[in-house]
């Protein structure tokens, strides 16, 4: 026997072949009737739309179509809730490659042939098979929402075939290698640059948007708190992503002594020019002191590696190298993790797995050593 609906629930109630309904007035007086397969997923349907319509931001997705319900979702769910330039990566997804090809298809009548389709043409225009995956990314987040809102009851992006991705083969510095770029940069004006990024484990962002007010030389501590970003076509400091990117960090002794002559050489530069502005209070500047452009900084870096006559890498690799020369240390992967600002020690391990044989036959050979010693 089909059961009755339960206090507080509203109209909810389950029909003969055992499929749950609920109904609800719109504010244009029409009775809108939500589906699900049991009596709490119609229940949530049912709260999320009677509260979109005591809010005033009730949708219907008859007659709606993608394009216009992605420019809202845009609007009322990204903008407030995420980080600006989060939120630009969004807004270009959608502007440049979804609405272009979907932005006509009715919301509730799109299928996943559609965003399949979608995926298929955009990888024939010649985007990378990650950059697709990061597009339909943004489309099943937004989809998600109009789940919530009671507008579509199945979300058509996560029952598509992705592209595979393959991943990028991490290239960090052996302890020989670390020596020689260390001995190659030797008196560059970016030293101290390089030096942080290998022995601390920086992104290039967070190394670029270093401020000395982040930094103690005297305790030895730096504190990453911003990063450097390009928004609006100019370069400005942001804030990290996530807390755990948030992170106060020990500076060797080394580096100590490279970024006060870094500092030194700094305020030389500003006599040099006549400028005495200090934007932001960047640690590392162009001689003018203006913010340094990432790309610029990587040729330099690529530069610097023929020089040493290393292969050339990434120079993302740098900190990739920093975490592996920890690890093959016995430091913990735990502290590896926080010394990197990752969110799960899964994370940590995964990519670094290929330091894993070597720290097994490490324990290995401390293991022989303490019961034959």
């Amino acid at each position: 026997m089909p059961r009755r609906r339960g206090n507080g629930e509203g109209s909810i109630y389950q029909r003969k072949d055992g499929k749950w309904c609920a109904a609800a007035t719109t504010p244009d007086g029409y009775r809108k009737v939500l589906y699900g397969t049991t009596r709490e997923a119609v229940r949530r349907k049912l709260t999320g739309i009677q509260h979109s319509i005591d809010s005033g931001t009730y949708t219907d997705a008859a007659g709606l179509t993608l394009g216009k319900y992605l420019d809202q979702w845009l609007e009322e769910v990204v903008k407030p809730s995420v980080r600006r330039w989060t939120y630009l990566g969004y807004e270009v997804h959608v502007r440049l490659h979804i609405k272009p090809i979907l932005g006509t298809v009715a919301l509730d009548r799109l299928t996943p042939m559609h965003v399949q389709s979608m995926i298929n043409r955009k990888l024939q225009e010649g985007l990378s098979p990650k950059s697709v995956k990061y597009i339909r990314g943004t489309l099943r987040t937004a989809l998600n929402q109009a789940i919530r809102w009671g507008l579509l009851s199945r979300n058509a992006a996560t029952m598509v075939e992705l592209p595979k991705v393959s991943r990028y083969e991490i290239r960090p510095f052996t302890t020989d290698e670390a020596r020689r770029f260390l001995a190659a940069i030797k008196g560059d004006r970016l030293e101290a640059l390089y030096s942080v990024a290998l022995t601390m484990g920086l992104r290039q962002g967070e190394a670029l948007g270093l401020r000395w007010q982040d930094i103690d030389l005297d305790m030895g501590y730096i504190r990453v708190s911003k990063q450097l970003q390009r928004l609006d076509g100019k370069l400005q400091l942001v804030d990290l992503k996530t807390d755990r990117s948030r992170r106060t960090l020990v500076i060797p002794a080394s580096i100590v002594d490279g970024l006060r002559q870094h500092k030194v050489r700094q305020a030389e530069e500003r006599a040099a020019t006549g400028n005495s502005v200090r934007r932001d209070d960047l640690v590392f500047t162009t001689p003018e002191g203006e913010p340094l452009e990432g790309t610029t900084v990587s040729r330099h870096f690529h530069r610097h590696l023929d020089q040493a006559g290393l292969s050339q890498r990434r120079f993302h690799d740098l900190r990739h190298s920093c975490a592996t020369l920890l690890m093959v240390q016995g430091v913990s992967p735990r502290v590896v993790m926080d010394v990197l600002g990752h969110s799960e020690i899964a994370m940590t391990m995964n990519t670094y797995s290929h330091v894993i044989p070597e720290l097994r036959r490490d324990a290995a050979d401390r293991m022989e050593d303490l019961l034959t010693r």
